[in-house]
């Protein structure tokens, strides 16, 4: 077994997920920790971490360890050390491979967390074999990937794959990021609920059933509620999904226009509503894909490595040195 064994870190909004990782993808062993809020100072993160790792390596023989990777959700610079802006954390420009460097005595890869999992799929997952793929998550917001030619493509300043900030209505909904119209606002988990809570408001007699399942607290509505919904047939849940799929496929559409990727893949939490979600997505994407009948179509798949994708991916790029 020696030196087949990578560590890899995925930091969230809300946990800290830690694990170590075969060559074959398979999770060993895992860690977790509550996400220090944001007001806390760097070195608290930094600490979370190193106790992680800690944790896993009291675990395995540290002989057999080769590397640890850490999957962050924010901006990675290019020199995939510096985390640039953390949305979730404290750091802004922070020199993270550095300020780890003296205590934790291995090789140290940091990458943003969308490219880890994307990683992780072309590697063990859904998109096993193919060159040319693109990977988004839907969650909270929009989150992706892209690899091209095998190799992820982290853009001139290390931030390509923003792709949930694309406008696509122009003047549309205000998006946390300071712009309209994002792709993320029509086609995320915050879209969702969004789209639940005005028809609520409304008064509409169709959302009678998702108000019981509420027991009539409208703070207990979120993406999760929806989906388990519209997998149970729930008319209006399945509605407010397809309208998410719609959106969906636009975007991808636009992507397909850009790349030309052989293969979607699509996770994050809204995927759970599976043909749900990608039945509209697959014929919205049709319609909107430019020169559609005289051009391949990129296949359209979901996710394989769900809540994992994020750990296994920082691991195998810092095992890979990609």
């Amino acid at each position: 077994m020696s030196g087949n064994l990578a560590i890899g870190i995925d930091i969230g909004g809300t946990k800290v997920a830690g694990g170590v990782v075969d060559d074959r993808g398979a999770i060993r062993h895992r860690s977790r920790r509550d996400t220090p809020h944001r007001s806390t100072s760097p070195s608290v993160v930094e600490d979370t971490i190193v106790a992680c790792v800690e944790e896993l390596l009291a675990l395995v023989d540290p002989a057999d360890v080769v590397a640890v990777g850490i999957g962050a959700a924010g901006f990675v610079a290019e020199d995939r050390a510096t985390v640039l802006f953390a949305p979730h954390l404290s750091w802004r420009q922070e020199p993270l491979r550095a300020q780890l460097a003296g205590r934790i005595p291995w090789p140290v890869t940091v990458d943003n967390d969308a490219n880890a999992a994307a990683w992780a799929e072309r590697t063990f997952g859904a998109a096993r074999g193919e060159s040319h793929v693109i990977v988004i998550t839907l969650g909270t917001g929009i989150g992706g990937a892209l690899i091209i030619d095998g190799q992820v493509q982290r853009g001139r300043h290390g931030i390509a794959g923003e792709f949930g900030h694309m406008q696509i209505v122009p003047g549309g909904a205000r998006c946390e990021c300071g712009n309209r119209g994002c792709w993320e606002q029509y086609a995320s988990g915050n879209a969702l609920v969004r789209e639940a809570r005005a028809m609520i408001s409304a008064g509409s007699p169709v959302v009678a059933d998702l108000l019981g399942r509420l027991g009539g607290d409208l703070a207990a509505l979120n993406g999760p509620v929806i989906t388990d919904a519209a997998r149970e047939g729930d008319p209006t849940a399945r509605e407010l999904i397809a309208e998410i799929g719609d959106w969906l496929g636009v975007g991808m559409a636009n992507l397909a226009a850009a790349f030309d990727p052989g293969l979607f893949v699509i996770g994050g939490g809204v995927s759970a509503a599976d043909e749900l979600l990608l039945g509209p997505a697959r014929e919205a994407f049709k319609r909107q894909l430019p020169g559609r009948g005289y051009r391949p179509e990129a296949r359209i798949v979901r996710a394989q490595l769900g809540a994992d994708a994020g750990l296994i991916g920082a691991a195998e790029l810092a095992r890979s040195g990609r």
